[in-house]
């Protein structure tokens, strides 16, 4: 796979950028496409000579002469910047010389670039962001997680949809569980929008198992969780929080405790393990769905490990032609 990487994008980037294409290139066979000011990432590339043997690495420096920042209008950044490095890679995808591209900048840039020069597939009426998010027992889906704040029925059931063939192929979960976020479990409850994609969830043919409440994401009710971005991003920003917060307590109640202080070292690993679990990092980006060609979409504040497990997420989804299956389940699809 070769995997188009916005050198630019993010919080510590071009440090965290090619730090983690770098980690990516020596943990996959994947060829890295480093997109930006050519001078800029040589000479951060040049930090690592001594520690890696970059001739050995797959990755490739790919020019681009302008930057779209954080602050930016995203369509107008797109529009007036086309020699951005986030527009080149996802011209790199349009141009089939990638298979996937990465971004950790702008997300509303990310997607305004997707949807210029990779299109949305023929059926499409909006894509999403496809982000995973840590459960009792593993991961789940969240559909869409920023990409839409006012979306109608059929919206919401293409993020289903959508979401639905990402969880089967990509994390080989047999008959994703879907299930619609609503104020109960009761088929009665919700808003218009809710009640109305219900009944369209329930036709189908997804293993549609109903609503399901805020407290029941984490639990792993559901391996696909359907809302509008605008619930989706406040759910994704609360658990993350809320993670980072139940860690400083953890801390903070050791430190009012010397015997569970002193205890630390024997529970070190199971905090370790628990840190790891709730780290978004870990998750690297999410794909953002609908959109004729694989672009993931990441978190601004990624470090390097961040940035390697996104163009991992990305080499993933190109493996499993995850546009493809898409398309072909569309097709199958009338809207009720």
């Amino acid at each position: 796979m070769i995997i188009a990487l916005d050198a630019m994008g993010g919080d510590f980037a071009p440090a965290s950028t090619v730090e983690g294409a770098i980690f990516a290139a020596k943990e996959s066979k994947h060829k890295i496409l480093l997109v930006g000011p050519e001078k800029i990432i040589a000479e951060e590339m040049l930090k690592y000579h001594k520690k890696y043997n970059l001739q050995s690495l797959n990755i490739e420096i790919v020019n681009a002469t302008e930057v779209i920042g954080m602050d930016e209008h995203p369509a107008k950044a797109v529009r007036q910047k086309k020699d951005s490095s986030l527009s080149v890679c996802a011209k790199l995808v349009a141009a089939g010389k990638a298979d996937a591209c990465v971004s950790l900048g702008n997300s509303g840039a990310a997607m305004a670039a997707a949807l210029f020069y990779l299109k949305r597939i023929d059926g499409v009426l909006r894509p999403a962001i496809c982000s995973p998010f840590p459960t009792i027992d593993g991961q789940c889906i969240i559909s869409d997680s920023g990409a839409n704040m006012d979306c109608k029925p059929e919206h919401l059931l293409q993020f289903g949809i959508m979401a639905s063939i990402y969880c089967e192929k990509v994390f080989r979960t047999e008959k994703p569980r879907v299930g619609i976020v609503s104020v109960g479990e009761e088929p009665t409850k919700g808003n218009e929008v809710s009640l109305a994609t219900y009944e369209m969830l329930k036709k189908s043919g997804l293993n549609f198992i109903g609503n399901i409440e805020g407290r029941d994401i984490s639990r792993g009710k559901a391996d696909v969780v359907v809302c509008d971005g605008f619930v989706g991003n406040v759910i994704l920003k609360f658990g993350e929080g809320l993670a980072e917060t139940m860690l400083k307590l953890v801390k903070k109640g050791f430190k009012k405790h010397p015997i569970a202080w002193a205890s630390l070292p024997f529970l070190w690993t199971a905090l370790r393990d628990l840190r790891k679990k709730v780290d978004y990092r870990g998750y690297g980006g999410a794909p953002l769905l609908g959109v004729d060609g694989v672009c993931i979409i990441g978190h601004g504040s990624s470090n390097g490990t961040a940035v390697m497990n996104a163009v991992l997420a990305g080499a993933r989804a190109a493996e499993h032609d995850i546009t493809k299956e898409i398309k072909e389940a569309l097709q199958n699809t009338k809207l009720q």
